[in-house]
Protein backbone atom coordinates (compact mmCIF):
# COMPACT_ATOMS: atom_id res chain seq x y z
CA UNK A 1 0.00 0.00 0.00
CA UNK A 2 1.48 3.71 -0.63
CA UNK A 3 0.65 5.64 1.93
CA UNK A 4 1.47 9.51 2.25
CA UNK A 5 1.96 11.60 5.68
CA UNK A 6 2.48 15.18 6.05
CA UNK A 7 3.88 15.66 8.87
CA UNK A 8 6.85 14.83 10.33
CA UNK A 9 6.08 15.74 14.03
CA UNK A 10 5.73 13.29 16.83
CA UNK A 11 2.49 12.00 16.04
CA UNK A 12 3.85 12.05 12.19
CA UNK A 13 7.00 10.15 12.86
CA UNK A 14 5.58 7.65 14.52
CA UNK A 15 2.98 7.25 11.62
CA UNK A 16 6.03 6.99 9.63
CA UNK A 17 7.71 4.42 11.86
CA UNK A 18 4.79 1.83 12.19
CA UNK A 19 3.37 2.23 9.04
CA UNK A 20 7.04 1.15 7.29
CA UNK A 21 8.04 -1.45 9.35
CA UNK A 22 5.41 -3.50 7.52
CA UNK A 23 7.21 -4.79 3.93
CA UNK A 24 3.86 -3.92 2.12
CA UNK A 25 3.35 -0.23 2.52
CA UNK A 26 5.60 2.01 0.72
CA UNK A 27 5.81 5.36 2.52
CA UNK A 28 6.79 9.00 1.73
CA UNK A 29 6.83 11.58 4.32
CA UNK A 30 6.33 15.53 3.70
CA UNK A 31 7.55 18.20 5.63
CA UNK A 32 8.71 22.02 5.91
CA UNK A 33 12.16 21.03 7.95
CA UNK A 34 14.71 19.07 5.82
CA UNK A 35 16.69 18.34 9.21
CA UNK A 36 14.30 16.46 10.69
CA UNK A 37 13.13 14.62 7.61
CA UNK A 38 17.33 13.78 7.17
CA UNK A 39 16.82 12.32 10.91
CA UNK A 40 13.70 10.33 9.78
CA UNK A 41 15.15 8.70 7.06
CA UNK A 42 18.32 7.70 8.49
CA UNK A 43 16.38 5.54 10.55
CA UNK A 44 13.75 4.12 8.27
CA UNK A 45 13.16 3.13 4.95
CA UNK A 46 11.33 5.70 3.97
CA UNK A 47 11.28 8.78 0.76
CA UNK A 48 10.94 11.82 2.07
CA UNK A 49 10.07 15.26 0.33
CA UNK A 50 10.85 18.91 1.75
CA UNK A 51 8.22 21.30 1.11
CA UNK A 52 4.68 23.02 2.62
CA UNK A 53 2.02 19.73 2.80
CA UNK A 54 -1.10 21.34 1.50
CA UNK A 55 1.46 22.85 -2.15
CA UNK A 56 -0.16 21.27 -5.11
CA UNK A 57 3.43 21.01 -6.25
CA UNK A 58 4.61 19.58 -3.29
CA UNK A 59 1.82 16.88 -3.37
CA UNK A 60 2.92 16.14 -6.85
CA UNK A 61 6.86 15.57 -6.31
CA UNK A 62 5.58 13.24 -3.33
CA UNK A 63 3.19 11.14 -5.50
CA UNK A 64 -0.38 11.73 -4.45
CA UNK A 65 -1.39 11.39 -7.88
CA UNK A 66 -0.51 7.20 -7.43
CA UNK A 67 -1.12 6.92 -3.60
CA UNK A 68 -3.79 4.74 -1.71
CA UNK A 69 -4.00 7.04 1.34
CA UNK A 70 -3.06 10.77 2.35
CA UNK A 71 -2.50 11.09 5.96
CA UNK A 72 -2.53 14.74 7.17
CA UNK A 73 -0.78 15.03 10.50
CA UNK A 74 0.68 18.42 10.65
CA UNK A 75 0.38 20.62 13.75
CA UNK A 76 -2.65 22.96 11.99
CA UNK A 77 -5.67 21.48 11.12
CA UNK A 78 -6.12 24.40 8.74
CA UNK A 79 -3.13 22.76 6.78
CA UNK A 80 -4.71 19.08 7.28
CA UNK A 81 -7.77 19.83 5.61
CA UNK A 82 -6.62 22.21 2.69
CA UNK A 83 -4.04 19.09 1.82
CA UNK A 84 -7.32 16.71 1.99
CA UNK A 85 -8.97 18.66 -0.65
CA UNK A 86 -5.86 19.22 -2.84
CA UNK A 87 -5.85 15.46 -2.73
CA UNK A 88 -9.19 14.70 -3.45
CA UNK A 89 -9.13 18.05 -5.91
CA UNK A 90 -6.28 17.38 -7.98
CA UNK A 91 -5.16 13.73 -7.68
CA UNK A 92 -8.37 11.83 -6.62
CA UNK A 93 -6.98 10.07 -3.50
CA UNK A 94 -9.13 7.21 -2.70
CA UNK A 95 -8.52 7.67 1.30
CA UNK A 96 -8.16 11.11 2.98
CA UNK A 97 -7.16 11.36 6.89
CA UNK A 98 -6.96 14.48 8.74
CA UNK A 99 -5.86 15.31 12.50
CA UNK A 100 -7.92 17.94 13.74
CA UNK A 101 -7.24 19.44 16.46
CA UNK A 102 -9.71 21.82 17.43
CA UNK A 103 -12.91 20.69 19.26
CA UNK A 104 -14.91 23.66 16.86
CA UNK A 105 -13.80 21.72 14.18
CA UNK A 106 -14.32 18.38 14.94
CA UNK A 107 -17.78 19.02 16.63
CA UNK A 108 -19.19 20.37 13.19
CA UNK A 109 -21.70 18.02 11.36
CA UNK A 110 -21.94 19.40 8.21
CA UNK A 111 -18.08 20.17 7.42
CA UNK A 112 -16.70 17.21 6.45
CA UNK A 113 -18.17 15.39 3.18
CA UNK A 114 -17.16 14.98 -0.14
CA UNK A 115 -19.02 18.13 -1.25
CA UNK A 116 -17.81 20.23 1.90
CA UNK A 117 -14.28 19.43 2.94
CA UNK A 118 -13.56 15.33 1.90
CA UNK A 119 -11.98 14.15 4.78
CA UNK A 120 -12.77 10.77 5.13
CA UNK A 121 -11.34 10.21 8.56
CA UNK A 122 -11.07 12.28 11.29
CA UNK A 123 -8.06 11.73 14.38
CA UNK A 124 -7.99 14.06 17.29
CA UNK A 125 -5.28 12.82 19.51
CA UNK A 126 -6.29 14.86 22.05
CA UNK A 127 -9.43 13.25 22.32
CA UNK A 128 -8.29 9.62 21.99
CA UNK A 129 -5.42 10.95 25.13
CA UNK A 130 -8.53 12.28 27.10
CA UNK A 131 -10.99 8.94 26.65
CA UNK A 132 -8.04 6.72 27.39
CA UNK A 133 -7.77 8.58 30.57
CA UNK A 134 -11.52 8.61 31.38
CA UNK A 135 -10.93 4.61 31.09
CA UNK A 136 -8.05 4.29 33.63
CA UNK A 137 -10.55 6.54 36.06
CA UNK A 138 -13.75 4.74 35.63
CA UNK A 139 -11.34 1.00 35.82
CA UNK A 140 -9.19 1.54 39.16
CA UNK A 141 -6.47 -0.47 39.21
CA UNK A 142 -6.45 -1.19 35.38
CA UNK A 143 -3.02 -0.18 33.40
CA UNK A 144 -5.06 -0.02 30.21
CA UNK A 145 -8.90 -0.14 29.02
CA UNK A 146 -9.68 -0.35 25.02
CA UNK A 147 -12.87 -0.50 23.73
CA UNK A 148 -14.44 -3.22 21.01
CA UNK A 149 -17.99 -3.80 19.29
CA UNK A 150 -18.82 0.15 19.95
CA UNK A 151 -17.98 -0.40 23.86
CA UNK A 152 -20.02 -3.30 24.56
CA UNK A 153 -16.58 -5.27 24.99
CA UNK A 154 -13.42 -4.62 26.65
CA UNK A 155 -9.84 -5.52 26.72
CA UNK A 156 -8.12 -4.67 30.22
CA UNK A 157 -4.56 -4.88 31.02
CA UNK A 158 -4.14 -5.43 34.77
CA UNK A 159 -0.95 -5.73 37.26
CA UNK A 160 -1.54 -9.21 39.03
CA UNK A 161 -1.05 -8.44 42.88
CA UNK A 162 -0.81 -10.50 46.13
CA UNK A 163 -4.25 -9.68 46.88
CA UNK A 164 -5.91 -11.07 43.53
CA UNK A 165 -8.07 -14.07 44.13
CA UNK A 166 -6.48 -16.02 41.09
CA UNK A 167 -2.89 -15.20 41.43
CA UNK A 168 -1.10 -18.58 42.24
CA UNK A 169 -3.73 -20.50 40.85
CA UNK A 170 -4.10 -22.26 37.06
CA UNK A 171 -6.33 -20.20 34.77
CA UNK A 172 -8.72 -22.92 34.82
CA UNK A 173 -9.38 -22.66 38.00
CA UNK A 174 -11.35 -19.24 36.95
CA UNK A 175 -14.51 -20.58 36.28
CA UNK A 176 -15.01 -21.94 39.55
CA UNK A 177 -14.54 -18.51 41.15
CA UNK A 178 -16.68 -16.78 38.89
CA UNK A 179 -19.71 -19.73 37.45
CA UNK A 180 -22.03 -16.90 36.01
CA UNK A 181 -19.87 -14.89 33.43
CA UNK A 182 -17.28 -15.34 31.40
CA UNK A 183 -14.39 -13.79 30.44
CA UNK A 184 -10.59 -14.50 28.67
CA UNK A 185 -7.00 -14.21 29.08
CA UNK A 186 -5.46 -13.33 26.01
CA UNK A 187 -2.32 -12.61 27.11
CA UNK A 188 0.04 -12.45 30.06
CA UNK A 189 3.61 -10.61 29.96
CA UNK A 190 6.13 -11.93 32.61
CA UNK A 191 9.57 -9.66 32.66
CA UNK A 192 8.46 -7.97 29.40
CA UNK A 193 8.26 -11.36 27.80
CA UNK A 194 4.95 -12.55 26.06
CA UNK A 195 3.23 -15.99 27.44
CA UNK A 196 0.35 -17.73 25.60
CA UNK A 197 -1.84 -18.89 28.26
CA UNK A 198 -3.72 -21.90 28.89
CA UNK A 199 -5.38 -23.48 31.31
CA UNK A 200 -2.28 -24.90 33.23
CA UNK A 201 -0.88 -21.57 33.02
CA UNK A 202 -0.40 -20.27 37.18
CA UNK A 203 -0.71 -15.95 37.04
CA UNK A 204 2.33 -14.84 39.37
CA UNK A 205 2.38 -11.98 41.08
CA UNK A 206 3.54 -8.67 38.82
CA UNK A 207 2.07 -10.51 35.87
CA UNK A 208 0.87 -8.11 33.44
CA UNK A 209 -2.66 -9.54 32.34
CA UNK A 210 -4.69 -9.07 29.80
CA UNK A 211 -8.29 -10.37 29.69
CA UNK A 212 -11.42 -9.46 27.67
CA UNK A 213 -15.05 -9.30 29.40
CA UNK A 214 -18.55 -8.14 28.58
CA UNK A 215 -18.15 -4.29 30.20
CA UNK A 216 -20.46 -5.49 33.13
CA UNK A 217 -18.25 -7.90 33.95
CA UNK A 218 -14.93 -6.03 33.97
CA UNK A 219 -14.97 -5.70 37.78
CA UNK A 220 -15.83 -8.90 39.24
CA UNK A 221 -12.37 -9.91 37.09
CA UNK A 222 -10.27 -7.17 37.86
CA UNK A 223 -10.44 -8.76 41.51
CA UNK A 224 -9.36 -12.05 40.51
CA UNK A 225 -5.99 -9.90 39.50
CA UNK A 226 -5.68 -7.36 42.32
CA UNK A 227 -7.01 -5.74 45.33
CA UNK A 228 -10.14 -3.39 43.81
CA UNK A 229 -9.68 -0.20 44.61
CA UNK A 230 -12.02 2.60 45.89
CA UNK A 231 -13.66 4.70 42.98
CA UNK A 232 -11.86 8.11 42.07
CA UNK A 233 -13.34 10.81 43.66
CA UNK A 234 -10.74 13.32 43.84
CA UNK A 235 -8.56 14.38 40.77
CA UNK A 236 -5.55 17.25 40.20
CA UNK A 237 -4.55 17.88 36.53
CA UNK A 238 -1.92 19.55 35.97
CA UNK A 239 -1.88 21.44 32.38
CA UNK A 240 -4.55 23.73 31.20
CA UNK A 241 -3.79 22.61 27.51
CA UNK A 242 -5.83 20.87 24.90
CA UNK A 243 -5.86 17.41 26.92
CA UNK A 244 -6.13 19.07 30.29
CA UNK A 245 -9.00 20.81 29.57
CA UNK A 246 -11.16 18.03 27.59
CA UNK A 247 -10.33 15.97 30.62
CA UNK A 248 -11.49 18.60 32.84
CA UNK A 249 -14.78 19.14 31.09
CA UNK A 250 -15.07 15.44 30.87
CA UNK A 251 -14.99 14.78 34.86
CA UNK A 252 -16.40 17.69 36.38
CA UNK A 253 -19.79 16.18 36.74
CA UNK A 254 -18.90 12.67 38.37
CA UNK A 255 -15.46 13.92 40.28
CA UNK A 256 -13.92 16.60 42.23
CA UNK A 257 -11.66 18.10 40.15
CA UNK A 258 -8.79 20.77 40.07
CA UNK A 259 -6.56 22.16 37.33
CA UNK A 260 -3.60 23.70 37.66
CA UNK A 261 -2.19 26.36 35.10
CA UNK A 262 0.69 28.10 35.66
CA UNK A 263 -0.38 30.68 33.19
CA UNK A 264 -2.38 33.43 34.82
CA UNK A 265 -4.39 34.32 31.46
CA UNK A 266 -4.82 30.83 29.99
CA UNK A 267 -5.90 30.27 33.42
CA UNK A 268 -8.87 33.24 33.33
CA UNK A 269 -9.82 31.42 30.08
CA UNK A 270 -10.07 27.56 31.00
CA UNK A 271 -11.94 29.21 34.18
CA UNK A 272 -14.70 30.32 32.03
CA UNK A 273 -15.21 26.82 30.02
CA UNK A 274 -15.14 24.71 33.29
CA UNK A 275 -18.38 24.86 35.21
CA UNK A 276 -17.57 23.27 38.53
CA UNK A 277 -13.81 22.55 38.48
CA UNK A 278 -11.27 25.01 40.55
CA UNK A 279 -8.52 26.07 38.31
CA UNK A 280 -4.96 27.44 40.03
CA UNK A 281 -2.41 29.00 39.13
CA UNK A 282 0.66 27.98 39.57
CA UNK A 283 3.67 25.48 38.56
CA UNK A 284 2.60 21.90 39.92
CA UNK A 285 5.77 21.09 40.68
CA UNK A 286 5.74 23.18 43.83
CA UNK A 287 5.97 21.66 46.72
CA UNK A 288 3.78 23.98 48.54
CA UNK A 289 1.31 24.55 46.30
CA UNK A 290 0.78 20.75 46.04
CA UNK A 291 0.65 20.87 50.03
CA UNK A 292 -1.74 23.69 50.05
CA UNK A 293 -4.38 21.16 47.75
CA UNK A 294 -3.98 18.67 50.49
CA UNK A 295 -2.20 16.42 48.12
CA UNK A 296 -2.09 13.69 50.03
CA UNK A 297 -6.28 12.86 49.95
CA UNK A 298 -5.81 13.24 45.96
CA UNK A 299 -6.86 9.94 43.91
CA UNK A 300 -5.55 10.35 41.04
CA UNK A 301 -3.03 13.01 39.79
CA UNK A 302 -2.68 13.76 36.03
CA UNK A 303 0.47 15.69 34.70
CA UNK A 304 -0.87 16.62 31.05
CA UNK A 305 1.27 19.59 30.08
CA UNK A 306 3.49 20.03 26.86
CA UNK A 307 6.31 18.97 28.51
CA UNK A 308 7.14 16.11 29.24
CA UNK A 309 10.28 16.49 31.60
CA UNK A 310 7.55 18.70 33.87
CA UNK A 311 4.97 15.77 33.60
CA UNK A 312 7.93 13.34 34.72
CA UNK A 313 8.60 15.52 37.96
CA UNK A 314 5.55 16.96 39.33
CA UNK A 315 4.23 13.13 38.94
CA UNK A 316 6.87 11.82 40.74
CA UNK A 317 6.75 14.73 43.46
CA UNK A 318 2.94 14.40 44.16
CA UNK A 319 3.29 11.06 44.46
CA UNK A 320 5.91 11.26 47.01
CA UNK A 321 3.24 13.43 48.84
CA UNK A 322 0.91 10.93 49.15
CA UNK A 323 -1.35 10.96 46.07
CA UNK A 324 -2.53 7.52 45.40
CA UNK A 325 -2.04 7.14 41.98
CA UNK A 326 -0.01 9.31 39.35
CA UNK A 327 0.10 9.57 35.76
CA UNK A 328 2.33 11.15 33.29
CA UNK A 329 1.91 12.25 29.65
CA UNK A 330 5.05 10.73 27.87
CA UNK A 331 5.79 11.75 24.27
CA UNK A 332 9.10 9.59 23.73
CA UNK A 333 8.31 6.20 23.57
CA UNK A 334 12.21 5.42 24.99
CA UNK A 335 10.53 6.87 28.10
CA UNK A 336 8.16 5.17 29.18
CA UNK A 337 9.47 1.82 29.79
CA UNK A 338 12.30 3.85 32.53
CA UNK A 339 9.18 6.14 33.65
CA UNK A 340 6.83 3.20 34.98
CA UNK A 341 9.90 1.31 36.63
CA UNK A 342 9.96 4.39 38.98
CA UNK A 343 7.13 5.90 41.25
CA UNK A 344 4.99 7.00 38.42
CA UNK A 345 1.74 4.02 37.85
CA UNK A 346 0.99 5.29 34.11
CA UNK A 347 2.84 6.59 31.47
CA UNK A 348 0.51 7.57 29.29
CA UNK A 349 1.72 7.96 25.52
CA UNK A 350 0.18 9.74 22.47
CA UNK A 351 1.94 8.19 20.05
CA UNK A 352 0.91 4.95 21.01
CA UNK A 353 -2.40 5.97 21.77
CA UNK A 354 -3.29 7.24 18.43
CA UNK A 355 -1.63 5.09 15.68
CA UNK A 356 -4.44 2.71 16.07
CA UNK A 357 -6.85 4.86 14.22
CA UNK A 358 -4.62 4.70 11.21
CA UNK A 359 -3.42 1.21 11.50
CA UNK A 360 -7.25 0.38 11.48
CA UNK A 361 -7.61 2.16 7.85
CA UNK A 362 -4.32 0.85 6.21
CA UNK A 363 -5.38 -3.13 7.42
CA UNK A 364 -6.15 -5.13 4.42
CA UNK A 365 -9.31 -7.43 4.85
CA UNK A 366 -12.38 -5.84 7.32
CA UNK A 367 -10.46 -4.23 10.03
CA UNK A 368 -12.76 -1.68 12.19
CA UNK A 369 -10.43 -1.30 14.89
CA UNK A 370 -6.60 -1.51 16.15
CA UNK A 371 -5.13 -0.87 19.46
CA UNK A 372 -1.16 -0.99 19.70
CA UNK A 373 -0.22 -2.46 22.77
CA UNK A 374 3.06 -3.01 24.27
CA UNK A 375 4.96 0.29 22.80
CA UNK A 376 3.99 -1.35 19.35
CA UNK A 377 5.04 -4.29 19.96
CA UNK A 378 1.50 -5.72 20.06
CA UNK A 379 -1.81 -5.58 18.57
CA UNK A 380 -5.43 -6.16 19.59
CA UNK A 381 -7.71 -5.96 16.67
CA UNK A 382 -11.38 -6.17 15.60
CA UNK A 383 -11.93 -7.74 12.68
CA UNK A 384 -15.07 -8.66 10.83
CA UNK A 385 -15.66 -11.79 8.93
CA UNK A 386 -17.08 -11.77 5.51
CA UNK A 387 -17.89 -14.13 2.81
CA UNK A 388 -18.99 -17.96 2.50
CA UNK A 389 -17.20 -21.02 3.89
CA UNK A 390 -16.02 -21.53 0.37
CA UNK A 391 -14.40 -18.00 0.31
CA UNK A 392 -13.11 -17.07 3.66
CA UNK A 393 -10.18 -18.60 5.74
CA UNK A 394 -12.27 -18.40 9.29
CA UNK A 395 -16.38 -17.89 8.29
CA UNK A 396 -17.81 -21.79 9.00
CA UNK A 397 -14.79 -22.62 11.03
CA UNK A 398 -14.32 -23.40 14.62
CA UNK A 399 -10.95 -21.35 16.25
CA UNK A 400 -8.97 -24.94 16.64
CA UNK A 401 -9.54 -25.40 12.99
CA UNK A 402 -8.43 -22.05 12.06
CA UNK A 403 -4.74 -21.56 11.08
CA UNK A 404 -3.79 -18.66 12.75
CA UNK A 405 0.14 -17.29 12.85
CA UNK A 406 1.77 -17.95 16.21
CA UNK A 407 1.42 -15.95 19.02
CA UNK A 408 -2.34 -14.56 17.54
CA UNK A 409 -5.47 -15.93 19.44
CA UNK A 410 -8.87 -14.81 18.73
CA UNK A 411 -10.71 -14.04 22.23
CA UNK A 412 -14.11 -13.04 21.40
CA UNK A 413 -16.40 -13.06 19.02
CA UNK A 414 -19.47 -10.05 18.67
CA UNK A 415 -22.66 -11.34 16.74
CA UNK A 416 -25.07 -8.66 16.67
CA UNK A 417 -25.85 -7.76 20.16
CA UNK A 418 -24.33 -10.68 21.91
CA UNK A 419 -20.87 -11.22 23.22
CA UNK A 420 -19.07 -14.76 23.00
CA UNK A 421 -16.13 -15.52 24.70
CA UNK A 422 -13.85 -17.48 22.37
CA UNK A 423 -13.48 -21.57 22.76
CA UNK A 424 -11.29 -23.96 20.64
CA UNK A 425 -14.67 -25.37 19.61
CA UNK A 426 -16.30 -22.17 18.39
CA UNK A 427 -17.81 -21.65 15.00
CA UNK A 428 -17.29 -18.26 13.59
CA UNK A 429 -20.09 -17.42 10.98
CA UNK A 430 -20.47 -14.32 8.36
CA UNK A 431 -20.52 -10.69 10.00
CA UNK A 432 -19.39 -11.88 13.20
CA UNK A 433 -16.85 -8.92 14.67
CA UNK A 434 -13.89 -11.04 15.58
CA UNK A 435 -11.39 -9.98 18.26
CA UNK A 436 -7.69 -11.23 17.98
CA UNK A 437 -4.63 -10.21 20.30
CA UNK A 438 -1.37 -10.36 18.46
CA UNK A 439 1.75 -10.60 20.54
CA UNK A 440 3.99 -10.10 17.67
CA UNK A 441 2.90 -7.49 15.18
CA UNK A 442 5.49 -8.74 12.34
CA UNK A 443 2.91 -11.75 11.69
CA UNK A 444 0.19 -9.32 11.09
CA UNK A 445 0.14 -9.84 7.46
CA UNK A 446 -0.48 -13.48 7.90
CA UNK A 447 -3.41 -12.16 9.68
CA UNK A 448 -4.75 -10.30 7.35
CA UNK A 449 -4.67 -12.51 4.59
CA UNK A 450 -7.10 -14.72 7.14
CA UNK A 451 -9.74 -11.80 6.51
CA UNK A 452 -9.54 -11.35 2.69
CA UNK A 453 -12.26 -12.79 1.22
CA UNK A 454 -11.16 -15.19 -2.01
CA UNK A 455 -12.77 -17.38 -4.76
CA UNK A 456 -12.19 -20.17 -3.02
CA UNK A 457 -10.11 -21.73 -0.12
CA UNK A 458 -11.88 -25.02 0.39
Amino acid sequence: MKILILGAGQVGASAAYHLSREESNEVTVVDKRADVLRELQDRLDIRTVVGHAAYPEVLERAGANDVDIVVALTDADETNMIACQVAYTMFHTPTKIARIRSAEYMNSKDLFSQDAIPVDVRISPEQLVCEYIEQLILYPGASQVLDFADGRIRLVGARADRDGLLVGQRIATLKEHIPNSEARIAAIYRNGKPLVPDGDTVIQENDEVFFISDRKDIRVFMSEMRRLEDPVRRVVIAGGGNIGVRLALALEHTNQVKLIERNPERARHISEQLNKAIVLVGDAADEELLLEENIDSVDVFCALTNSEEANILSSMLAKRLGAHKVMALINRVSYVDLVEASSIDIAISPQQITIGSLLAHVRRGDVVKVHSLRRGAAEAIEAIAHGSPEESRVVGRAIEDINLPKGASIVALVRNDQVIIAHHDTVVERDDHVILFLTDRRKIESLEKLFQVGVSFV
